[in-house]
């Protein structure tokens, strides 16, 4: 959400500067780091929200979906959904709950664990995906609001702090082709 009128002053740097002036001096680079990321996480899902909304999606609903249909049979275990979106179960769960209710996706048995459950893209489920992911990359992905050089020092940068907190671990070598 932005301001209709621009603050005279940047709030996260006034209260950097509280911080300072308080004595906690040792915090006040990381407490502007965390509100920092957090009002830009507000800025981006206003915008990813306002594109969304004619497809009646949320950004954790078309996630699934897109997901889904990045995979080669339009199908993934549960479990591998949860993993890849990083996200709890409980949440994967409802999310595909609503998904099913709207026929986007179906849920199916797995073919060789009985315990566990697939998702599954429905062809209404392909096109709506489709349809948000052009729109999303018009009014979103394709301006951001950041200089690619911008963009991509902060994605080597938020990919670091991922890193350490064991979002990923670097891939193995590959052996060069022969």
């Amino acid at each position: 959400m932005t301001n209709p009128r621009p603050l005279p002053v940047d709030p996260l740097a006034e209260a950097k500067r509280q911080w300072l002036a308080h004595g906690w001096t040792d915090a006040a680079d990381g407490m502007a780091v965390v509100t920092s990321v957090m009002r830009a996480q507000q800025l981006l899902l206003a915008r990813v929200d306002a594109t969304l909304k004619p497809f009646a999606l949320s950004f954790a609903r078309y996630e699934v979906l897109r997901l889904l249909a990045f995979s080669r049979a339009g199908r993934l275990p549960l479990s591998s959904v949860v993993a890849r979106l990083q996200v709890h179960a409980t949440t994967v769960t409802s999310t595909a709950d609503r998904l099913i209710r709207d026929g986007l996706i179906v849920r199916e048995p797995h073919p060789h664990d009985g315990r566990a459950a697939m998702l599954a893209l429905t062809d209404a489920g392909r096109e709506l995906v489709d349809r948000a992911t052009t729109a999303l990359n018009a009014e979103v992905f394709t301006d951001p609001g950041i200089s690619r050089t911008d963009a991509a020092e902060l994605v080597a940068i938020v990919a670091r702090m991922r890193k350490a907190a064991g979002d990923f671990a670097d891939p193995r070598p590959q052996p060069e082709p022969l």
